[in-house]
């Protein structure tokens, strides 16, 4: 198996309009065939067929086959701009993601990479070259989204693009690690402490420099 990658941020399951039922038990059904036999031994048809709906329903609800997958994109970018979004003009940006983040791993939600079930997800993203891809492009879309955000009133100080690649990168690294840490085997409860502790180096370089 391959190891995880560091575009894991991309952990992306939202609802749709026209239809937010359909997509998510062609969702369900889709992440269940892909942990069972593998992302690239399942195609659309066998998923379509699996949920009872046609192929054309199946693109309907997801542009592509590795969205079926990684189907959290739009709330990991809801979350990322609204802390950012809904800053006062005294707020500090990194004061706000970190907050975001410390969120997630307490709450243990599937973005954070602890939720139960974490454990399948990153095997079956790890041995699939085209989910490791399209993770990829979703953590440099949220990365351009971020920096787009921060050029807006009330505008962050300092160089806009370099604060969304480094935290973008950042919690991609962090999420390595606790990938990783998951696919040793070690404790829920280790992994998740290491995840905070590694948060907080995360937020300590991003304010202080790497000394």
């Amino acid at each position: 198996m391959t190891q995880p990658h560091e575009e894991l941020i991309a952990v992306p399951r939202t609802g749709t309009r026209g239809g937010p039922q359909t997509r998510a038990k062609i969702a369900e059904v889709a992440s269940g065939l892909f942990v069972e036999r593998g992302f690239d031994a399942v195609t659309v048809a066998d998923v379509a067929k699996a949920a009872g709906v046609s192929s054309v329903t199946v693109f309907k609800h997801f542009a592509r086959k590795e969205d079926l997958f990684l189907d959290r994109q739009a709330d990991a970018l809801d979350l990322l701009l609204a802390a950012v979004r809904d800053r006062g003009p005294g707020d500090d940006v990194l004061v706000l993601l970190r907050d975001l983040t410390l969120e997630l791993a307490d709450a243990r939600h599937p973005l954070s990479g602890l939720a139960d079930g974490a454990l399948p997800f990153f095997q079956t993203v790890a041995a699939s070259p085209a989910l490791a891809n399209r993770a990829r492009e979703i953590a440099a879309g949220l990365q351009q989204a971020l920096a787009e955000e921060l050029e807006r009133p009330p505008v962050f100080g300092g160089d806009a693009a370099l604060l969304a690649a480094f935290f973008i990168a950042g919690y991609s690294t962090v999420l390595v690690d606790t990938a990783r840490r998951h696919l040793a085997g070690e404790p829920a409860d280790t992994v998740a402490e290491a995840h905070r502790a590694r948060l907080d180096n995360l937020y300590a370089v991003l304010r202080d420099g790497v000394t």
